[in-house]
This record gives structure tokens, sequence and C-alpha cells, in this order.
């Protein structure tokens, strides 16, 4: 069983963002770097776990990006993994990334490929499809559990009012979403071993990105709370149906 499970960085979620060279970069500066939640607590535990119950599987981790997703991915071989790979390059779109990790995994031959649902700044939820596509496996999304019984994955996912469980043969992508698996913190012993653990650095792909980002902009400010007394009813009902617009 070889596992490949997909890392991306994310600013922490407690960031003030701000964006430079006239609203077309976002700003790094002061920026507190995580692995993007959905893919380490969802994605990467759920493959700790198929690996804890067949430790003959290979576990691989990969992320697309420059020399300072290090430490990111340096913790997320912590958690677990036997050895990582940095596709040297900065993300550019979503196309741009799936194409790097599909040219990394398709001479690998991966049983299973882990993917977080989305990642926690664009939340584009598009790499997963587009390596499924790209290296012409079967993706599943928004996956809620996941089983393995011999060859096949039984996977559970959210579909709109209900769930759907799906049987598949392997080999697979699937984007994984809380209750997959349960988030984990790295213990002692696995950060001194991921030291050790190899992480290779892959030059990338010619690829040209589908899309372009032309500027960001933050959202509007919040507006002030208005307290209405107990004893103005109608003065709520008015604040209701001519300014919150909801009555």
């Amino acid at each position: 069983m070889k596992i490949l499970v997909c890392i991306s960085k994310t600013p922490d979620t407690t960031a003030k963002i701000a964006f430079k060279d006239n609203n077309t970069k976002f700003s790094a500066e002061g920026v507190q770097w995580i692995i993007n939640p959905y893919d380490e607590w969802y994605a990467l535990v759920r493959a700790i776990e198929i690996k804890e119950k067949d430790p003959s599987a290979v576990l691989h981790l990969v992320t697309v990006c420059g020399p300072d997703a290090d430490p990111v991915i340096r913790k997320a071989l912590a958690l677990g993994g036997d050895e990582a790979f940095r596709i040297n390059a900065d993300s550019q779109d979503s196309y741009f990334v799936a194409a790097q990790i599909a040219a990394l995994a398709g001479p690998q031959a991966y049983d299973l490929i882990f993917t977080g649902r989305e990642t926690i700044d664009y939340n584009g939820s598009a790499v997963g499809g587009m390596l499924a596509e790209l290296l012409g496996l079967p993706y599943i999304s928004l996956a809620t559990r996941f089983e393995l019984e011999g060859n096949k994955a039984v996977v559970s996912r959210e579909i709109e009012g209900g769930e759907e469980t799906d049987e598949v043969e392997l080999p697979l992508v699937v984007g994984c979403q809380k209750g997959v698996a349960e988030q984990r913190i790295p213990n002692v012993r696995g950060i001194s071993g991921a030291r050790s653990k190899p992480l290779r650095v892959v030059e990338p792909k010619a690829v040209a990105p589908l899309t372009s980002l032309l500027s960001f902009s933050l959202p509007p400010a919040k507006a002030g709370v208005k307290l209405v007394s107990p004893d103005q009813p109608e003065e709520l009902i008015r604040l209701l149906h001519e300014e919150a617009k909801v009555i």
C-alpha cells in the first residue's frame, strides 16, 4: 500500500490579512504559517491510521511551495509519514498545483491519494478533482468516513440533504473533511524523528497556470451593533424591516 497526502501551508486563522503592490499580491509580512487544517487534521491523520494498522504501508507527503514551507512539512512529518517531497515552486493556481503533484505521483503508482476538502485561504476545493483527472483516477470529495476492505474503499460523503456511501476499487483520490479522523498533536518522539526523515526537493515541471489574480479586496467592515430596549418592540421591528431587511 502506497499513500500520498497532499499538504499545503496557509496563514494562521488569527493572522492579520493585508495586500501589497496595489492589492495585487498577498502580504506575508508577519504572517504565521500553518498546515492547512483539512490536510492535517483529516487527510494526514486518516493516512497515519491506515499505516498504523498496516506497518508495511508507505506514507509520503507532498507540497508545492518554496523553502518557507519546510517548517510546515517537517511538522507534518512529525505527525507521521516516511518521507516528504517539496516541489520547489510557488503555487500559482489550482491547476498548476495539481499538475505538479500529478507529474510527481504518476510514476509512483500510489494506491491512495488524500487531500483536504479545501484550503482555508482560497477555499477553492479544486486541486483534488483536477489531480484525479490528470491521473485518470476516480475522485470522491467531501468524505466524512473512509474504510478499506481489501482492495476496495468504502467512503461516506456529504451530499445535499443527506449522506452518500460509495464503494470504489483502488487506486483513487479522496478529499477529506471533518469526520474522517480526529486531530492529533505531534509528540516529542515524532518531532525528533522528523529531523532525520527525507525531505526531497523536486524542481517543477513547465506548466502554465490557467488563471491569474487581478486583485484582492477585503470584505466590508462590519456595521456597529444597535441595542434596542426590551420595551420598544416597534423600534426593533422597524430596524429589522428597514435596515436589516430580514422581514
